[in-house]
C-alpha cells in the first residue's frame, strides 16, 4: 500500500484558511447578486457581467470540471428519475386549482404564455447553474454535513426572492429538494426544468395582486406602476 501523500491530506491550518477563503468568496458574490438586485440593476444594469466573470475565475481556480458541476449528461437520468415525483406534485395540484378557477386556467390559451415557457426554462437553468454548480458546490468544501449545506443553500436561494413571500416560500421549498437531488446525482438539467414547469405554473395561475408579476427586490413593491 502506497503511503498517502502530504496533499492528500494537507495540514489543518491549510484547511482552516481554505475554508475561511471559500466562505469568504462565497458570501462576496452572494451579497454581489444582493446588492445587484436591490440597489444596481436599474442604476447599473451591466454589473452582473463582472459578477460572473468572478464566478467564472473561480471555476477556473477550483478546477471545476463540467462534469462535477452537473453540467453534462453525466447522471441526467437518475436525477430525472428523482425529479418526477416533485414534478407530479408541481403539476397535479396546478391541474386542481385550474379546474377550480377557470379564469386563471384561461390564461394558457395564449400563445405568447407558452411561447414564454422557452425562455423561462433559460433563466432556470442559469439559476440552477449558480445555485448548484457554484454556489452548492462551494458550501459543500465548507458544511460537511450534507443535510445543513441543504438547509443554508435553500435559505440562500429564497433570500434571493426577497421580499416576495410566494416566491420565498416557493424557492425555499424547491431549493431544499433540489439541494438534496444535487447531492445525490449532480446535473442541474432536470432541476431547472422542474424549476421552469413550477414557477411557470405560479406565474400564471396565481393573481397578480399575490404574485405581484414575480417580481422580486424593489420591483415588488412598484408592481402596480408598470
Amino acid at each position: 500500500m502506497s503511503p498517502v501523500s502530504s496533499e492528500d491530506h494537507p495540514p489543518r491550518p491549510m484547511r482552516v484558511a481554505g475554508a475561511v477563503l471559500t466562505a469568504s468568496e462565497v458570501l462576496a458574490v452572494y451579497a454581489g447578486i444582493l446588492l445587484y438586485i436591490w440597489c444596481w440593476q436599474d442604476t447599473h444594469p451591466y454589473l452582473w457581467i463582472p459578477l460572473l466573470a468572478a464566478v467564472l475565475f473561480s471555476h477556473w481556480v477550483h478546477h471545476d470540471t463540467p462534469k462535477e458541476m452537473g453540467l453534462t449528461g453525466h447522471e441526467f437520468w437518475p436525477c430525472a428519475r428523482l425529479c418526477l415525483p416533485v414534478l407530479a406534485a408541481v403539476v397535479l395540484p396546478a391541474v386542481v386549482y385550474g379546474l377550480w378557477n377557470h379564469s386563471s386556467a384561461a390564461r394558457l390559451e395564449s400563445a405568447h404564455v407558452w411561447l414564454s415557457l422557452g425562455g423561462y426554462l433559460l433563466w432556470c437553468s442559469f439559476q440552477q447553474y449558480l445555485t448548484q454548480s457554484y454556489f452548492h458546490r462551494r458550501l459543500m468544501k465548507i458544511i460537511r454535513t450534507p443535510h445543513l449545506s441543504s438547509l443554508v443553500i435553500a435559505t440562500m436561494f429564497a433570500g434571493a426572492h426577497i421580499p416576495n413571500p410566494v416566491l420565498m416560500a416557493a424557492t425555499f421549498a424547491g431549493g431544499l429538494v433540489f439541494a438534496e437531488i444535487f447531492i445525490r446525482c449532480p446535473n442541474i438539467w432536470p432541476l431547472a426544468f422542474v424549476q421552469a414547469v413550477a414557477g411557470f405554473l405560479i406565474g400564471v395561475l396565481s393573481p397578480s395582486w399575490i404574485i405581484h408579476s414575480m417580481r422580486v427586490g424593489p420591483g415588488y413593491f412598484f408592481f402596480h406602476l408598470h
